[in-house]
């Protein structure tokens, strides 16, 4: 499918899908959605503990697993930061989103490389803090069990993938976490929620970034 590198409004760059009608970030700020909703809700909500485990749904630009490094190394946590993307973007595309100079920090250029470029389906060391583990697959297609503190849910909207956004999906996220796990989402749609909580998990509408009135954040509590 063709794919167009578009400006949001803080200045940093996202991913339209003509043929979807989706883009692959907020339109009010690609930058400020992924810190509002998965590092401000997710991985500093979730500050009991030192060493995190997160999973995240979507790897796309690689946006979020960027900040988390950034924050990785800025609060000395250790993250095994495990990714799920069935269809890759090429570094070709994705070396021209201008990520590190939206947050200036250029020298994180080299990280974000690195993790666009490192091999897949094993933990691969991006910095001190920060490793990564890459898995082209289906979300359908993966089972953990009580591997992860964390969740970052960032597929694509209900409306382009609703197949990942059941109750069956939610159960199996609900069992890959750890006890105290969380799951954060962009999406505050009806249907999620009730599937959320049809799933086991107890529900927060929390909320959300520019543009968004609320998200959803999950507890299994």
């Amino acid at each position: 499918m063709k794919k167009e590198i578009v400006k949001t409004t803080d200045g940093s760059h996202t991913i339209f899908v003509p043929e979807l009608e989706e883009h692959y970030h907020s339109t009010h700020g690609a930058v400020q959605e992924s810190l509002h909703v998965f590092i401000k809700s997710g991985m500093q909500y979730q500050y009991k503990t030192q060493y995190l485990s997160i999973l995240e749904i979507g790897f796309g630009t690689g946006l979020n697993a960027l900040l988390t490094k950034v924050e990785s190394e800025r609060t000395g946590r250790t993250v095994d930061y495990t990714t799920i993307e069935a269809f890759p973007l090429s570094w070709e595309m994705v070396k021209k989103m201008n990520y590190t100079e939206v947050i200036d920090s250029p020298t994180q250029q080299k990280g974000f490389e690195k993790m666009h470029l490192c091999d897949w389906d094993s933990y691969q060391k991006i910095s001190e803090h920060f490793k990564l583990r890459k898995q082209e697959v289906k979300l359908q297609d993966v089972s953990y069990i009580e591997e992860f503190d964390l969740i970052y849910f960032d597929a694509f909207s209900p409306n382009v993938q609703p197949e990942l956004w059941t109750e069956d999906i939610f159960e199996s996220m609900y069992k890959s976490l750890k006890p105290n796990g969380v799951l954060v989402t962009y999406c505050a749609k009806g249907s999620v929620k009730r599937a959320l909580k049809s799933s086991g998990f107890t529900l927060e509408s929390i909320p959300g970034p520019p543009g968004k009135r609320e998200m959803s954040r999950g507890l299994k509590l």
